[in-house]
């Protein structure tokens, strides 16, 4: 390679990641403090917003990888699926990325190891939330109050941790979402009852050495004893981002979408 075209390759290189940058910047910076909670998050409005109109909302929670007060790494995955222009322009909806706290976590869990090293999940039944999901609760129903808001068309989903924290939300808020999608996430089976009437697409990496598949396979069991059929996407060589493959998926935004509360 000549330095010439070296030169330009870094040019290009460096344009690119700018124009990404920026892209995400379109993504408003905002926070919910109310009393002992406070949480912060980024926001994207449809284009051509207007205030007198109503908008679908979706309501997206990331891993434990992306924690912390940056108010910026929640944006590291899934929030590019969003800002494409095709996107935009079918699906005119308010996205919204909270940040989770590092000292706390989406869902009631307890960790522990088993005899190989490997982490296990104790996923609580009921119990209080935590200061994290406390917040995000608080955080979801100011949003509710906003006339923009269509109440019909409100949805949730989010990656290991987020889709941990999204089967939560699911049965403390089970009269308000009207989808949900859960990627490489788990939850108590005794609590799938509270959501078994909420549409929802689980996936999973079968390979997945850090949330073990069964974690996703346990709750679609369970949803079909319940008498439901819930979508359940496996990827045999996907290991646990699977996010990869899901947010990849064609039909999962328009099928997020088509779902709307009746009442």
């Amino acid at each position: 390679m000549s330095r010439l075209t070296l030169i330009i390759s870094t040019i290009l290189l460096i344009s690119g990641l700018t124009i990404k940058a920026q892209d995400l910047k379109k993504y408003d910076k905002g926070n919910y403090i109310k009393g002992k909670d406070s949480i912060y998050y980024r926001i994207l409005f449809p284009e051509n917003f207007n205030a007198n109109k109503k908008y679908p909302i979706l309501f997206f929670l990331h891993g434990r990888g992306e924690s912390g007060q940056d108010n910026q790494k929640q944006l590291t995955h899934g929030a590019k699926l969003f800002l494409k222009d095709d996107f935009r322009k079918q699906f005119p909806a308010i996205i919204v990325f909270p940040q989770c706290a590092e000292n706390s976590f989406w869902a009631n869990v307890e960790f522990g190891m088993d005899a190989q090293g490997k982490r296990n999940f104790n996923f609580q039944k009921g119990g209080r939330p935590t200061k994290a999901m406390h917040a995000l609760l608080g955080m979801i129903d100011n949003f509710m109050d906003k006339p923009f808001v269509d109440q019909k068309r409100v949805y949730v989903g989010g990656l290991s941790m987020g889709a941990m924290g999204t089967y939560e939300l699911l049965r403390r808020k089970k009269k308000l979402f009207a989808a949900a999608f859960a990627i490489c996430g788990g939850d108590h089976v005794a609590n799938v009852q509270k959501y078994k009437n909420i549409p929802l697409w689980i996936f999973h990496g079968e390979k997945d050495d850090v949330v073990p598949v069964v974690l996703s396979t346990i709750i679609s069991d369970q949803l079909k004893v319940l008498g439901k059929e819930p979508k359940l996407t496996l990827y045999p060589n996907a290991n646990h981002n699977s996010w990869d493959a899901a947010f990849a998926d064609p039909k999962l935004l328009p099928w997020l979408f088509s779902n709307q509360k009746q009442r």
